[in-house]
């Protein structure tokens, strides 16, 4: 990554209140081709209604929002998918009863015939679902299989590739390891750098800042709603980061 990159999505000045609380003050966030930008924040941090501003869920009382430098106003989640932003939830919206095929082409299906007279091209939709998740180093043994039949990294790793086959230049993951063990977790985070060598921006939501460290290229901390610190990597080690997220105010939280 290379900060001579365009930038692909920018958040300047975002705020964001729901009656008497104020959500978000003034935070601002950007992410370029390649890299991880993390957004890390305990819960009451602000981090999901970020999540969902960028996302077009819900709108901002102020602030920009900008994709490669274009000024933009989501006011539906369709919008921010059809600019290039997909968002992947914790519950990562995939049918664990259906094959892990049908879940990667859900909503872009490959047809065959023409009209009303067109069916799944089933044969075409297992291709596609394999090279792409072996792409990212993810190797299936049948993609014929219920989705339920993969571990839980293997489910956000399907999630993940799925957004990226379907047009994503910016992803947004929504804390994809806090229900993971050791080694599931190890799993997403590696397939995460392979997303970013085909140049997508990352957004990366979490309240783990080894996880985040590890895959990291820049780090904001959110704190009630403020942005609290912004590093690069070459500016902060991971016992930084640690005791940045540790040092919190006792004031109750307000978001998630």
């Amino acid at each position: 990554m290379s900060t001579s990159e365009p930038v692909l999505l920018r958040a300047e000045g975002i705020v964001k209140s729901f009656g008497p609380v104020n959500a978000l003050q003034e935070v601002s966030i950007s992410v370029r081709p390649g890299e991880v930008a993390c957004l890390l924040g305990d819960n009451g941090a602000g981090k999901s209604t970020l999540i969902k501003i960028l996302s077009g869920a819900i709108q901002p009382d102020g602030g920009s929002l900008l994709v490669e430098d274009t000024p933009v106003a989501f006011t539906h989640p369709r919008h921010a998918i059809a600019a290039g932003i997909a968002t992947v939830y914790q519950d990562l919206a995939l049918v664990p009863i259906l094959p892990i095929y049908r879940n990667f082409v859900l909503g872009a299906e490959p047809v065959k015939g023409y009209g009303p007279l067109r069916w799944l091209d089933v044969a075409r939709a297992k291709l596609i679902t394999e090279h792409e998740l072996k792409a990212i180093g993810v190797d299936l043994v049948d993609a014929s299989r219920p989705l339920a039949t993969l571990s839980g990294g293997q489910r956000q790793c399907v999630a993940i590739a799925r957004a990226v086959h379907i047009g994503a230049k910016v992803l947004i993951l929504d804390e994809p390891t806090s229900a993971l063990g050791v080694r599931q977790s190890e799993i997403v985070l590696r397939y995460i750098g392979e997303t970013t060598r085909r140049s997508v921006g990352v957004i990366l939501v979490t309240h783990n800042p080894v996880h985040a460290y590890r895959v990291g290229d820049t780090f904001t901390i959110l704190e009630h709603g403020k942005v609290k610190t912004v590093w690069t990597r070459e500016e902060v080690d991971v016992d930084e980061l640690v005791r940045a997220m540790a040092n919190r105010d006792p004031n109750p939280a307000v978001d998630g």
